[in-house]
């Protein structure tokens, strides 16, 4: 619905305005008026000025109502494995416990009503206690698949201690029937099925399924709750601007999640996001979790990125950004510009193989026919790095792929190159496909890298993994990985500064001194990189020792993963 709401005086000063108390209550929750007060604060309007304000509509409005009844929630972020995604080695370094807080829960919180109240326990950086669950009217857990084996023990734990489990998420929503024992499935997008929830629990009527016909509208989603958590325990802040890809790759389930047409918040959404990120204190990285940033590139270069400029260089560039696009990136000189100037300074590509047969067989069209070399070079040049995504076991795939794979890694100067095994998660077209052709052999657990497949793949199993196990072996040893980052730095040109003065550094640059340095057998590069960039890329430094630690996860993961045969020098 629309309201108009009249603005009144507060305060001496003139002009300035305020939300009338009554409207501030009785219609939004508190993370609302982060982009309500913004809008007004500090303007010169007069007492008269009227204000139009869009509200949810429909079940999204509920829930910011009160429901009449005071509820404990505890939410709850299950642990990663140890995965090359995890970055566990890394994050040491830096004194960190996580890479990312969880952003869903943050938002679902958000969502709930005013009066209920909220704890979150992230079991990434904290320990769940039973007191805690007992404590709890409602446990909300959410999860993605690579975290099942952590959520079942929540969810057996809480049946225990006689806590009502509410599940939702990427892993229960791909998998309700797997979870029977849940006493609440409240799946899809939580804008449109958890405000029906809420009112259920209000009512006395909760029930067991909540789905949704939909795809919500996210330009109803509110702030995230950032109070719930503790900002030190994180090495980066996330947030998201858009949900949905416009490509429909068939091993990906982005497009069953979440749909093909991108949707998209607003430039009042963004900003209170990074105003409301900005009050807490937190300066440095900050990820746009979107899954295609660049889904709605007219929006972005029209509206977004020229106010997210605006607003960093109002703050003084208090973060430092990175984000997911497609490779079609490469081609739109405006847009590299414009998130340049937006404080850009990395971004994902799935790449996934230089196997054009491969690429056409999965539906990958935007990365075929083009060089993908070439592509990446184009991103690099405007001053983002490059960090890719690599699939070996396409059914297309020869037995040269992986040589061809490791050449192609070491030439792109991709520093941070994530390889792993092809996998069919549920609802995607392969999935269906295998299913089809009696190759499937059980659900994708979510991790692509620990050396195994959900399904029959055409290539001899052994020689896949054999081949596999070179490539790991390859990019990631100290001669080759040193060798790479070097490639990069040589001729990579950010647009922005890249040292961003942070004590946590300072603390994993000494740290990097003893492990890489004195310890490591990766010693010898560790310090030719280290003078190389120190005397003749200055501005790169703290880069270079960023991409040496990085380096020192990915040998570890890859070494304890699968430890038959070691990493070489």
């Amino acid at each position: 619905m629309d309201a108009t709401i009249p603005t009144q005086a507060a305060g001496d000063r003139p002009g300035e305005t305020s939300l009338p108390e009554d409207w501030r209550h009785r219609f939004l929750s508190d993370v609302d008026l982060f982009s309500i007060e913004r809008a007004i604060a500090g303007r010169d309007r007069n007492p008269d000025t009227v204000i139009t304000l869009r509200f949810p509509h429909g079940d999204a409005a509920e829930s910011h109502n009160h429901t009449g009844i005071a509820m404990n929630i505890l939410l709850v972020y299950p642990t990663y494995p140890d995965t090359f995604w995890s970055f566990r080695h890394a994050l040491k370094f830096v004194s960190k416990k996580a890479s990312f807080p969880p952003l869903g829960l943050l938002t679902v919180a958000a969502l709930l009503p005013p009066e209920w109240k909220r704890t979150l326990v992230d079991m990434n950086v904290e320990a769940l206690t039973d007191a805690a669950i007992r404590s709890a009217d409602y446990v909300f857990l959410s999860a993605m698949s690579v975290q099942s084996a952590s959520a079942d023990d929540v969810i057996r734990r809480c049946k225990e201690l006689g806590t009502a489990v509410v599940a939702g998420g990427p892993h229960f929503t791909s998998s309700p029937e797997q979870y029977p024992e849940v006493d609440h499935l409240v799946l899809d997008e939580a804008e449109n099925t958890l405000p029906r929830f809420c009112h259920d629990v209000a009512s006395g009527h909760p029930q067991h399924l909540y789905r949704a016909e939909d795809w919500a509208d996210i330009e109803t989603t509110p702030v995230p709750q950032w109070d719930l958590i503790s900002h030190k325990h994180y090495s980066s802040m996330n947030i998201q601007y858009s949900r949905g890809c416009p490509f429909d790759c068939d091993f990906c389930d982005i497009t069953v999640l979440y749909g093909r047409k991108p949707r998209t918040k607003t430039r009042a959404q963004v900003l209170a996001e990074l105003d409301a990120l900005y009050a807490t204190g937190w300066k440095g990285p900050l990820f746009f979790v979107d899954d295609n940033f660049i889904g709605n590139k007219a929006k972005l270069k029209r509206d977004i990125l020229p106010s997210i400029a605006d607003w960093m260089q109002n703050h003084r560039h208090p973060f430092y950004l990175n984000t997911e696009a497609s490779i079609n990136l490469a081609d739109d000189t405006e847009l590299m510009h414009l998130m340049g100037e937006a404080g850009f300074e990395a971004v994902f590509v799935g790449i996934e193989t230089p196997n054009e047969a491969s690429l056409a067989s999965c539906g990958k069209i935007v990365n075929g026919n083009r060089d993908l070399i070439s592509s990446v070079r184009q991103i690099q040049r405007a001053g983002m790095e490059v960090q890719g995504g690599f699939i070996v076991g396409f059914d297309e795939d020869p037995p040269s792929i992986f040589a061809r794979l490791t050449e192609f890694i070491q030439e792109s100067g991709i520093v941070t190159a994530m390889v792993g095994l092809l996998n069919a998660p549920k609802g995607t077209r392969l999935y269906k496909r295998l299913h089809d052709e009696g190759r499937l052999l059980s659900d994708f657990n979510g991790n692509n890298t620990d050396f195994a497949t959900n399904f029959v793949p055409r290539m001899d199993e052994e020689s896949l993994l054999s081949g596999y196990r070179t490539v790991l072996d390859s990019i990631y040893a100290p001669r080759n990985y040193y060798a790479r980052v070097r490639r990069f730095l040589v001729g990579f040109e950010p647009r922005k500064k890249v040292f961003h003065f942070n004590p946590g550094y300072l603390l994993a640059l000494l740290r990097s001194m003893v492990v890489l340095g004195v310890i490591g057998r990766e010693r010898v590069h560790y310090w030719r990189l280290f003078f190389w960039s120190l005397f003749r890329k200055p501005r790169l430094f703290s880069l270079a020792i960023l991409f040496s630690i990085y380096g020192f996860h990915f040998r570890k993961v890859s070494t304890e993963t699968f430890p038959a045969k070691a990493v070489s020098s």
